[in-house]
């Protein structure tokens, strides 16, 4: 009997782990190859993951609202073919899990509300739990003391759901007569949690006059996470350049409205400034490298990544592998197909992983310019501005001219440690360059 270990997937850049959502799959069943065995979640996106090899899915070593590390081991498949000894494998264990689940109720209903003697001060808290926690009105003091049967002692879905459950029939407990010296100790930690949410209304009332609080997602904290790190670890610096666009819109004009008809899609801009980027890429290779304590890695893969804004306003950044492969019409074809399925949660890991340098739209949201946050661990980003008409002064054999020509801004911020003011700037100039020398013969 063949068995292969189903490990923790790469999610994406920066990545390191992921919170068990949801299995979708039993013991005991049989799975095909590349089909979903469970769903995941990061600070990036929420997405199944398939099965690695065709099987029966043995053992599994993880359990929901677990956080696990990329690479670890969450599952165990079989992979023989006969199934006269795997089901007899599969069946025994899968008959103690139903008996565990019975067993731990009657130990919840014995023992309602249960919690530790200690508050569990600095323990590691699941995106999940605290989401459970904060729906319930639990506060950090009170989830400090709820047991946790994870790992270390972590607090799991099942644990907080437990918890939740017979946390609403403290009341009747406490006012069972059999034993009244054991009501006084649960009563005094149950009133501690019931005067914590009243430091909640302290930030309302600091603020003063009309305010609202909201509470942040799980993927809005983990991406201010992500963005006060990249801000801790890179020494950002931004540099500017005005591009005279004026023969890329004339161009994109004249083709968007075939390229429509024919093709059924959008000819946006995005594609343009992609491949502008990886053209000045080729010419400045040490823009395309990541940091690793004290080494330099420099990627020999052009892979641009770019923003896209999910339905929750939150930006997600899938990345076109080996832009500098791709025409500009595989460029706009791959940019349609990752905004549409990023606008409707289809992304998938592979999308997310393996970029080298990230290109946003400010334009898009009409913002002239910005200064963007660099996605770790690359070492630069551009943001392009909003493309807006102008006088400018024209230079003609027979002199100077006063027209309307149509500019934007390129803002390039990049890693300081790594990337001096001269390569910084060299780059985002070269692809305004590129931009500017747009060939409006190009057909598409």
């Amino acid at each position: 009997m063949a068995l292969v270990e189903m490990v923790m997937p790469k999610m994406g850049e920066s990545i390191m782990e992921g919170t068990i959502l949801k299995w979708l799959k039993n013991v005991g069943d049989t799975i095909e190859q590349d089909e979903s065995v469970l769903e995941v979640a990061t600070d990036k996106v929420d997405t199944e993951v398939p099965a690695i090899q065709g099987g029966v899915l043995k053992e599994i070593l993880v359990k929901e609202g677990d956080v696990v590390a990329v690479g670890a081991t969450i599952a165990i498949i079989s992979t023989n073919g006969e199934e006269t000894a795997t089901p007899t494998a599969t069946e025994a264990p899968a008959a103690q899990p139903q008996a565990a689940p019975q067993q731990a109720e009657q130990a919840v209903s014995a023992a309602p509300a249960a919690k530790l003697d200690q508050p569990a001060s600095g323990r590691f808290y699941s995106p999940l739990v605290l989401n459970i926690a904060r729906e319930e009105g639990i506060s950090m003091q009170e989830l400090e003391f709820v047991p946790g049967t994870g790992s270390e002692g972590r607090v799991t879905k099942k644990d907080i759901l437990a918890y939740v459950e017979n946390r609403g029939n403290a009341p009747q407990q406490a006012a069972a007569p059999q034993a009244p010296a054991a009501v006084a100790p649960q009563a005094a930690p149950v009133a501690q949690p019931q005067a914590a949410p009243t430091p909640a209304v302290k930030p309302a009332a600091s603020f003063g006059g009309n305010v609202e609080i909201i509470e942040m997602d799980r993927m809005r904290k983990m991406i201010a996470d992500r963005m006060v790190d990249s801000k801790r670890i890179s020494p950002h610096v931004t540099s500017f350049v005005e591009a005279d666009v004026t023969n890329l819109v004339n161009w994109r004009n004249k083709w968007k409205d075939v390229y429509k008809k024919r093709e059924g899609e959008n000819l946006t801009f995005t594609p343009i400034f992609i491949d502008a980027i990886a053209k000045a890429i080729k010419d400045f290779p040490m823009i395309n490298v990541s940091v690793d304590g004290g080494t330099i890695i420099r990627h020999k893969d052009i892979n641009i990544g770019m923003a896209v804004a999910l339905p929750s306003g939150n930006l997600i950044v899938p990345n076109i592998k080996n832009a500098d492969q791709l025409n500009l019409n595989g460029l706009t074809k791959k940019v349609n197909d990752l905004a549409n399925r990023g606008r409707m949660n289809k992304l998938t890991p592979d999308d997310l992983a393996g970029g080298t340098y990230t290109v946003s739209n400010v334009g898009s949201f009409g913002n002239v310019m910005g200064t963007p946050i660099i996605m770790q661990p690359q070492v630069a980003i551009m943001a392009v501005g909003a493309i807006k008409k102008k006088p400018a002064v024209i230079e003609t054999p027979e002199g100077d001219l006063i027209g309307i020509r149509h500019f934007m801004f390129l803002s390039h911020s990049y890693d300081h440690r790594v990337v001096d003011g001269s390569l910084g700037g060299m780059f985002v100039r070269r692809v305004a360059d590129y931009l500017e020398n747009f060939d409006i013969n190009t057909t598409i």
